[in-house]
């Protein structure tokens, strides 16, 4: 096993780890805190809002990620970020909706620091003929998370119409501590040098300022490239499903009193499913990226494409449309609501997700290595502005509407990287 290759898993072991405690927390967020308020009156925390916040920091952070990280390194940028989701999951131990508000801002801000170190050392890990491989690799083991820590809330939930406070802590220490395991890999990393040619022009900028406000603008022109402006829709639309399945769907299951007799347990085997769709996509891609890649990104993305329409038409016919905000015993077009049907759902949602993300992966870190920080935290930057307008149009609108900007703006997405996909193939043609 080559040194590159044993980093990528290493990295992938701690992201694993550190989003275990995220994802789950992020599945559960809106049923939790709906269990204090019930308990506490004072606490007025909504799940959507606190994940509305991480986002829109997150989207804000993504342009200073790039000259932080020029300062730090990947390694120690992802540490110092990793750090800030320890924090988030500590605050859920005492219950405050000022502590909730502030730690879902400092999360955002460290997420767009850890998200940026992550693209660039991957890209700093793989060259043309790994990067597929590797991003694959990297993708099934970062949506263990989901399987992982979502099977141990799955059982913890079990026969619960109420989220006591003691299962609450329990759940919240053990995914704190998981946090805790994947800082630990993330420090195991090694340094790995540039394959960037654009890191000489960094290397003149001798004042850290210099390099910061070099990073900075490399960034910004990138982002007004004609092949960029046109991914930025593709990453638009990675923002509103990320925040659909993450955030809205599990807790609209949970919300509809008539698929179960305890819908509430539900909430963690749909977590389950969303990550064995994420795991099976990641590893399918990695192993098998040499064959896939032949044909390039875009049939992958387009099968993501078919897979999620087909997913928001079958939860569009299973989930009333009052089940994302609060307990309903309103029926939807599928009488009762299937429990069935909203795993195969999740599991479609997952395997879509990995097909889109693993090539936009792809394609960063290997079309964009010579500017692959400003690139990564671009794509970063457009996923969480979608997902934090997601989360706060999803305390409002029903979910038919939700559903409905979800297809309009997949298929413009898919539409959109099929676009720059065939460019690339073009110059790559024309330079052989």
């Amino acid at each position: 096993m080559d040194r590159q290759f044993l980093m990528i898993l290493i990295l992938g072991f701690g992201f694993m780890f550190v989003f275990t405690a995220f994802q789950t927390i992020s599945n559960i967020e809106k049923t939790i805190l709906d269990s204090i308020s019930k308990e506490d009156e004072s606490f007025e925390g909504d799940g959507y809002t606190s994940l509305a916040i991480i986002y829109l920091f997150f989207a804000l952070s993504n342009w200073l990620a790039p000259s932080f990280m020029s300062l730090t390194g990947p390694r120690v940028a992802m540490v110092v970020g990793s750090l800030t989701y320890v924090g988030f999951m500590v605050t859920f131990l005492f219950p405050s909706t000022y502590l909730l508000y502030v730690a879902s801002a400092i999360i955002g801000i460290g997420a767009a620091v850890i998200w940026t170190g992550q693209g660039t050392y991957l890209a700093r890990c793989s060259n043309a003929d790994t990067i597929s491989r590797n991003s694959g690799v990297f993708w099934a083991l970062l949506q263990c998370s989901m399987f992982l820590g979502n099977l141990f809330v799955y059982f913890q939930f079990q026969d619960k119409t109420h989220i006591d406070k003691e299962t609450r802590d329990l759940v919240i220490g053990v995914l704190t501590v998981v946090a805790a395991l994947g800082i630990v890999f993330l420090l195991a990393l090694r340094f790995m040098p540039s394959n960037a040619e654009q890191d000489n022009e960094l290397e003149s900028k001798h004042t850290a300022c210099g390099v910061a406000v070099y990073a900075f603008k490399s960034a910004g022109k990138l982002f007004i490239t004609k092949n960029m402006l046109l991914l930025s829709l593709t990453f638009f639309y990675t923002g509103l499903e990320l925040s659909f399945y993450s955030g809205v769907f599990g807790s609209a299951i949970g919300f509809t009193s008539s698929i179960a007799a305890t819908p509430k347990e539900i909430v963690g085997l749909v977590g389950i499913c969303i990550g064995a769709g994420e795991v099976f996509g990641g590893g399918f891609f990695g192993i098998l990226a040499s064959k896939t890649t032949r044909f390039g990104r875009d049939p992958i993305v387009i099968a993501g494409y078919v897979l999620h329409m087909a997913a928001f038409f079958m939860t569009f016919l299973n989930l009333p449309n009052s089940a994302p905000f609060k307990d309903t015993t309103d029926v939807s077009y599928l009488n009762p609501p299937n429990a069935a049907v909203a795993l195969i759902c999740a599991f479609m949602l997952g395997l879509g997700d990995a097909c889109i993300n693993t090539q936009v992966y792809s394609m960063l870190g290997g079309e964009y290595v010579n500017n692959a920080v400003g690139a990564f935290a671009l794509f970063k930057f457009m996923q969480s502005v979608a997902a934090a307008i997601s989360f706060f149009y999803s305390s409002y609108l029903g979910l038919y509407v939700q559903l409905g900007i979800l297809v309009i703006s997949g298929t413009i997405g898919t539409i959109t990287f099929v676009i720059v996909e065939r460019k690339f193939k073009s110059q790559h043609r024309l330079e052989d």
